[in-house]
């Protein structure tokens, strides 16, 4: 059988993808329904990226678009060898027509690789893309082994943008331009930290010192060297891309031996309220990245609800506060209704794929298109980079916290709602 990868291999033109737009309805049997197989790490420490799945699915399958299709969900336990495991269930168990999948690169690495292995189509997100793609090559130290994906499909933002953001929001800041690097031993730390494509280069070429002690361990419970390495080297500004509760440890420790930074930019750990509001007090002013917000000028291709209409609905549904996965998991599903709608079969891997590629979506995160955009020729076959802006938790009356946006450099169309100031 000749396959997608085949032909893409055998072949400098992909002449045989589907223009979007115009195709028929879903080639489905009569009473069939699409299936879709859905991973996350609904628990264990990275189980606060998948707080919203439910809320998302179900609206996805009560709506007119989801009437056709059938979601199995499995739990990455937070693991990657369970993601790759259940991966492996969904098409091999379940024949799954088309995989999504998010939430860091031990979530969505894993379940890429099965599927690129089985000729299985995923789309996948929440995890920049440098280490979605870079960590599943061969021989991720040498750019000129690196191969395209043929059924693996990604959209997010990269480092580059949230190096950018993070520089920013820092440059609005009297500081010493001193940084501490709190990296871990997994796929984004390994990113964020690398002398290649991860902070180092563009800090040192913006004139930025960056202290960086070594990887870590995640799930370690004593920071003492990392924090006596910022404070020797009087880092007024820490970034870097923890799991949850290893930031709370690193923070609390950090307090408690006299380390006070004017600006902590933290990707992955407190991208959420409740990770925030478990440091009392001290979460005020930390700063993250904003890959989606309330305020972000988008609509969904399938309700037309905005963010902040969807927004406002989890919280009326959940009595919780929003949180930025929301937007994301939705749009998986915006892309699963727009791709196999635009299929002419949606039971060949070959055409679900060649759909993916074609796909020109406006969707809940932004514009998703595998057009090449802002990205190097080697990665523009399989990824489609989204907007990203910066933020700041404010601690409110009665101590809940609000994330504000504080810097829109990039994406001036994001609005702002104050500027950055410095953890007091």
């Amino acid at each position: 059988m000749i396959t997608r990868r085949t032909l893409l291999k055998n072949s400098a033109a992909t002449s045989l993808t589907l223009a979007a737009g115009g195709l028929a309805a879903p080639a489905i049997a009569q009473g069939a329904k699409i299936k879709l197989g859905y991973v996350s790490p609904q628990s264990g420490p990275l189980a606060a990226f998948s707080e919203a799945d439910q809320f998302i699915i179900d609206g996805f399958l009560g709506s007119e678009a989801g009437a056709n299709f059938e979601v199995i969900v499995k739990d990455s336990q937070s693991n990657p060898n369970r993601a790759a495991e259940v991966a492996k269930e969904l098409i091999l168990d379940d024949e799954i027509d088309l995989m999504l999948v998010a939430s860091t690169p031990e979530t969505t690495n894993p379940v890429a690789t099965t599927c690129e292995a089985e000729e299985i189509p995923v789309i996948s997100t929440v995890a920049p893309w440098q280490p979605w793609f870079i960590g599943q090559q061969g021989n991720p130290g040498d750019p000129s082994s690196w191969e395209p994906f043929y059924y693996s499909f990604h959209f997010f933002w990269g480092l580059e943008d949230v190096i950018s953001v993070f520089t920013a929001m820092w440059n609005q800041l009297e500081t010493n331009k001193q940084v501490g690097g709190l990296f871990p031993n997994d796929g984004d730390g390994n990113a964020w930290g690398d002398p290649n494509v991860g902070f180092p280069p563009v800090l040192a070429e913006q004139g930025y010192g960056l202290t960086d002690p070594g990887r870590y361990q995640n799930l370690t419970d004593d920071f003492s060297a990392q924090i006596n390495a910022f404070k020797q080297a009087n880092a007024d500004i820490v970034t870097g891309v923890p799991i949850p509760p290893d930031f709370t440890t690193f923070w609390t420790q950090a307090k408690q031996q006299g380390f006070n930074p004017k600006a902590a930019s933290i990707g992955k750990a407190i991208l959420f309220p409740q990770a925030v509001e478990a440091l009392g007090d001290q979460g005020h002013n930390l700063s993250s990245e904003v890959w989606w917000s309330p305020t972000h000028p988008f609509n969904s291709s399938i309700s037309g609800q905005s963010a902040g209409d969807l927004a406002a609905a989890y919280s009326n549904a959940t009595n919780k506060q929003w949180t930025q996965p929301i937007g994301f998991v939705h749009a998986l599903f915006e892309m699963a209704a727009d791709v196999m709608g635009r299929t002419h079969d949606t039971g060949d891997a070959d055409a679900v794929a060649e759909a993916i590629a074609a796909s020109q979506l406006e969707s809940i995160v932004g514009r998703i298109a595998f057009d090449g955009a802002g990205l190097p020729p080697f990665a523009a076959q399989n990824v489609a980079k989204t907007p990203l802006v910066g933020g700041q938790w404010r601690l409110k009356d009665g101590g809940d916290y609000d994330l504000v946006i504080v810097d829109n450099t990039d994406h001036p169309n994001i609005p702002t709602g104050s500027k950055m100031e410095p953890i007091s």
